[in-house]
């Protein structure tokens, strides 16, 4: 019997056992996955920066807007103060704005959903002569910059004598060219033409078909849209600008605007910086609730299209 000793593939020469060796690129992937994490912290803060002074500002009077750091906040008395001169402003103007924002957010949004949906379906799960052109139109529209259509649409509106009605903000947001084109990507991919057919010959109609059958499925595409849609509308600025002129009729938008303009007339306007602050971020706490509460939706509609 040899008295020799084999030496273990896992031991040394001096009998300690080996380390395990690091799996290749682990050390690559840990850099690159703390490089991500920094540059996401990065834009992060980039992004909540506005957020944080709008906020900060919010709780000051107009002398500490101009007087104070502009990231810490003043006498924190102050943003109650701001709320009830929302409420006496004017005679409370500022919360009839924000009526009037949810009615044109909510009713274009509503109804613009609603067309992009039926459309998206119709060019997703229906066969016609023409759908590749009119198709290609909905995408080529998605081109065009809303300005540009400002003053056609203001034509438009003034023949059917519709200017300075709350019809003129609500009619023109129900055309959604891009929830269209969402609609019918995600469509393709999450309703199989094959639970379609089945439906038909178990003897369900179209309408049938579409409400027990196809909108279930479209659930997170439906609020991803609807999202999109009210905050563009709640957004937009340019068009009430060009066809509302009754104060009574403007969206919270193009009345702090108006403030805007009141206070930046110097000693002959009325100074009035801590409620337009106060006023935008009251405006943007309905949409930061909206996205909260909505967020599992929005999230599963995020993926349109990646998925088959």
């Amino acid at each position: 019997m040899s008295t020799t000793t084999r030496t273990s593939a896992h031991t040394t020469v001096t009998g300690l056992p080996k380390r395990a060796g690091r799996p290749a690129g682990t050390g690559r992937t840990g850099g690159r996955r703390i490089g991500s994490h920094v540059l996401l912290i990065i834009l992060a803060i980039y992004f909540v920066i506005p957020l944080w002074w709008l906020f900060v500002a919010a709780t000051k009077s107009t002398p500490e807007l101009f007087g104070t750091g502009p990231f810490w906040f003043g006498d924190i008395t102050h943003f109650f103060d701001n709320i009830v001169g929302l409420f006496t402003e004017k005679g409370g103007v500022y919360w009839q704005w924000m009526g009037n924002s949810f009615l044109y957010a909510f009713g274009g949004g509503i109804g613009a959903t609603i067309l992009a949906v039926l459309a998206g379906y119709g060019f997703a799960k229906y066969r016609f002569r023409g759908r590749g052109f009119v198709f290609g139109l909905v995408l080529g529209a998605i081109m065009v910059p809303p300005t540009a259509l400002a003053v056609p649409t203001f034509v438009l509106l003034s023949d059917y004598g519709i200017i300075n009605t709350p019809w003129a903000v609500i009619l023109p947001s129900l055309l959604n060219p891009f929830g269209v084109y969402l609609m019918r990507i995600y469509t393709q991919d999450a309703v199989p033409d094959e639970m379609l057919e089945a439906a038909r010959i178990d003897g369900a109609g179209e309408f049938r078909t579409f409400f027990q059958v196809a909108l279930p499925l479209l659930r997170p595409a439906i609020v991803t849209v609807l999202l999109l849609a009210v905050v563009a509308v709640w957004n937009n600025f340019f068009l009430p600008l060009v066809v509302l002129t009754d104060e009574s009729l403007l969206p919270v938008t193009v009345g702090l605007n108006r403030w805007t303009t009141l206070s930046n007339a110097g000693a002959g306007g009325e100074q009035v910086w801590n409620l337009i602050t106060s006023g935008a971020f009251v405006s943007i706490v309905p949409l930061v609730l909206s996205f909260l509460l909505l967020q599992r939706y929005w999230q599963g509609g995020l993926a349109i299209g990646s998925l088959k």
